[in-house]
């Protein structure tokens, strides 16, 4: 059995996520009470307990879904003796949890990875103006059809595809009418269900360019170490451990197609049977069986998930 480690990204946070970890574990209190200091602010209690409204701004939901996964990986380490280079053999995370798989694999310190996140949150805030961006879920197509409806939908505005989660599920990101003429073509070509989501920027596409920049400058000054297992990256769907590679595809990252159904594909390919879901949420779990039905998917984000999970690593 080889076992991958991957690292939810934003929509997994909740109000409430990591409080059952802190209360258990002081493995995992050190973590929050580090990410804390590193932000100089009580997101740990933000996390405990809300308001959601100021959790789920995305300076916010970024390092606190990292801390919790990060926080998972240490209560592992310290608490039951399994540590991802004799348990793993690759790491993923979709779009913020590459961060959080690299604090994880020791290629980023915890400081800095909430110290980058926070940043790159603002910065992918304050890319485009609210309201002249958006993003929706194109239901029941796959990525070639969705990479012809965008081309139509785009009238010279910016429309790409920014997420090919899963076979039928691809989300595509850019300027607000934009997105609205894909959704109305998607629908006409077939498509299940279009739906806006709920975002407050229009991720992973050329509008996020300003926000690739500041992560270029931010990332520069940070030191990146190799992890002890390689990563999957979002960019390329295929693994990296080079410091200097890993560092091009964060700041790629920002403006890139998330590619989560390649990237899973790529892993069952290198010989993964079983992909560990870290942290808050299922979302990976379930994009996981929809990619590959024999693959198997577990998660912790609970103390009670432990036990089972080590006795099965």
């Amino acid at each position: 059995m080889a076992n991958a480690f991957v690292f939810p990204g934003q929509g997994s946070q909740s109000v409430g996520m990591g409080r059952s970890l802190a209360d258990a574990f002081a493995a995992a209190r050190l973590v929050f009470e580090e990410v804390d200091d590193a932000l100089e602010q009580n997101l740990s209690g933000l996390m405990f307990e809300g308001p959601e409204v100021d959790l789920i701004l995305t300076e916010n939901a970024q390092p606190a879904l990292m801390a919790v996964s990060v926080a998972i990986v240490m209560v592992l380490q310290k608490e039951f003796d399994i540590t991802l280079a004799d348990k793993t053999t690759l790491v993923a995370g979709h779009s913020l949890g590459e961060y959080s798989a690299l604090a994880a694999s020791g290629a980023l310190s915890i400081a800095d990875t909430a110290q980058l996140l926070k940043r790159r949150g603002q910065a992918m805030q304050q890319a485009v103006p609210v309201g002249e961006g958006a993003m929706a879920a194109l239901l029941g197509l796959d990525l070639e059809a969705v990479q012809e409806v965008v081309v139509e939908a785009a009238h010279d505005e910016v429309c790409a595809c920014a997420n090919d989660n899963a076979p039928g599920q691809v989300v595509v990101s850019g300027a607000k009418t934009a997105v609205e003429r894909a959704i109305e073509i998607a629908g006409d070509r077939g498509a299940r269900r279009a739906v806006m989501l709920p975002v407050s920027a229009p991720f992973h596409c050329p509008l996020m360019r300003p926000a690739a920049d500041a992560m270029a400058e931010a990332l520069g000054v940070i030191v990146i170490r190799q992890p002890v297992v390689p990563l999957v990256t979002n960019v390329t769907a295929e693994q990296v451990i080079d410091p200097d590679a890993i560092r091009t595809c964060l700041i790629e990252q920002v403006t890139a197609m998330v590619r989560w159904r390649e990237s899973v594909l790529y892993m069952r390919e290198q010989g993964v049977d079983t992909l560990i879901e870290v942290g808050a949420g299922r979302v990976l779990s379930g994009l996981a069986r929809r990619i590959d039905s024999e693959l198997t998917s577990k998660s912790i984000q609970q103390p009670d998930d432990f036990e089972a999970i080590a006795k099965n690593l």
